[in-house]
């Protein structure tokens, strides 16, 4: 999981990202609305923690932007240390999923964080298997069964797959597909991440015919598109 926490006071943003690598979810920083905005243009993110009150754009101009510009918007927990009932209900009314008044405590913050994904992802627990049309991977042997036979996949080419299918037709940044599946957003060659969709794409056969494929994103990332018989 990739989150985007969006403050002026840099220990805040830093207090939030302990917070999030302490669930073992990746954050990016923004030090006000327009570079988050920016950020929502050409990245990926699970949910974004938005503060009201910030340089460019603020909070709720952020809200209100996101309803027209992002396809797929993420969820957003708006933190701010406005705790009028107004304030909540316009924040809320504007497209915020959640609202914490600042301080809040870290346990507290992070069970807010983790239920707003759980209901982003509609399931609780990883299952060990999940079916998408005649495709069923298996999580605990990292396996994909399929028409019969089974598919043999390296650990990277199944993480890869099992983040698509979960993300079907979705699209996915590169920088999101590298943080979630290699753990790094550094130095990571073009070839590398291309190599490996390119062996997916082969060894699962996706093709129209197979209910899916695999849609590049030029200058984005890639989406696995669901098509005819797949769900």
């Amino acid at each position: 999981m990739r989150i985007a926490i969006a403050d002026d006071d840099k220990e805040i943003v830093e207090f939030l990202g302990g917070i999030v690598e302490g669930l073992e979810y990746v954050y990016a920083g923004f030090p006000d609305g327009n570079a988050l905005s920016s950020a929502l243009l050409r990245d990926t993110f699970d949910l974004v923690i938005l503060d009201w009150n910030m340089p460019g754009r603020t909070g709720m101009q952020i809200l209100e932007w996101m309803e027209g510009a992002i396809e797929d918007r993420p969820p957003v927990i708006m933190m701010t240390s406005r705790a009028a009932k107004q304030d909540i209900s316009d924040a809320l009314n504007a497209g915020a999923d959640d609202y914490i008044t600042k301080p809040e405590d870290p346990g507290v913050i992070a069970a807010r964080i983790q239920a707003i994904l759980r209901r982003g992802s509609g399931s609780s627990a990883m299952e060990a298997s999940a079916q998408y049309g005649e495709y069923k991977l298996d999580r605990i042997e990292q396996k994909v069964h399929h028409k019969g036979k089974d598919i043999s996949l390296t650990a990277k080419e199944f993480e890869l797959t099992d983040l698509m299918f979960r993300n079907r037709d979705r699209t996915l940044s590169r920088r999101y597909i590298m943080e979630t599946v290699w753990r790094t957003n550094a130095h990571l060659a073009t070839r590398t991440l291309d190599m490996h969709v390119s062996r997916v794409r082969s060894k699962l056969s996706l093709t129209p015919e197979n209910g899916f494929r695999i849609f590049t994103v030029f200058g984005y990332g890639y989406r696995l598109e669901t098509l005819g018989n797949g769900s």
